[in-house]
């Protein structure tokens, strides 16, 4: 659960910013979308691991938003509203919502369903996204994005670009040879070990133009992490 992503959809800046800043401070990492046409292009392109969304949001409302979700994906949905009838609840769980929170809230409590719903949900189904740090990778997409507080940004990696930190990334933190590389990420090559020096120096560059500065982290007389210096 820890570094799941949240995707907060929320109109009002100082409450978008309450449930940021609690989030934030048990683990969470969040985005932000100040409206439904945003909230669904970074549902999207992010595949976050949980969705806070209101329900009174400009340009298209918070159950139109949670419909285009349920036809793309499972994420689960807490609604976040002002709206706290029976009907209104009633037709948001009707639409695919997983809880319902009604303003005003208490943010401990807001964080509390959060883990509850990831709970219940996390671990079902095959894992398509791995995420560290800034950079979530869909492997099977083949995708990946580097995500902010704003918003996203897609990679243009080559094959072996996205072999190579497809690989790196499910174990971040561990130091891997050139010739592990190789053998991994270019098994169909008789290419030289050193080949693998351009393509981490290209996503690397890749890499940092996104956001995701050091990233992988050159090894002197090992090879490569992705985890960078701390």
């Amino acid at each position: 659960m820890m570094n799941a992503v949240v995707l907060i959809v929320e109109d009002e800046p100082e409450i978008a910013t309450i449930l940021q800043a609690y989030l934030e401070r048990e683990g969470f990492r969040t985005v932000r979308a100040e409206n439904g046409r945003l909230a669904i292009d970074l549902h999207l392109s992010l595949k976050p691991d949980i969705v806070l969304l209101d329900v009174k949001l400009p340009a298209i409302d918070g159950y139109a938003v949670l419909g285009v979700i349920r036809r793309q994906h499972n994420t689960p949905v807490i609604m976040v509203t002002a709206l706290g009838e029976d009907l209104d609840k009633l037709q948001a769980l009707r639409i695919g919502a997983d809880d319902y929170v009604v303003k005003p809230f208490n943010a401990h409590e807001v964080v509390a369903r959060v883990k509850a719903v990831l709970r219940r949900t996390l671990g079902h189904g095959e894992t398509e996204v791995v995420r560290f740090g800034p950079i979530s990778v869909d492997l099977i997409a083949h995708s990946a994005v580097v995500a902010s507080g704003s918003g996203a940004v897609h990679l243009d990696l080559t094959l072996t670009e996205f072999r190579v930190l497809g690989h790196m990334i499910r174990m971040p933190t561990r130091a891997f040879t050139r010739a592990e590389l190789v053998d991994a990420c270019i098994p169909e090559s008789e290419t030289l070990e050193r080949t693998i020096d351009t393509h981490v120096s290209n996503l690397r560059r890749k890499l940092s133009a996104a956001g995701a500065v050091g990233y992988p982290q050159s090894i002197r007389g090992v090879g490569y992490r992705l985890s960078p210096s701390r």
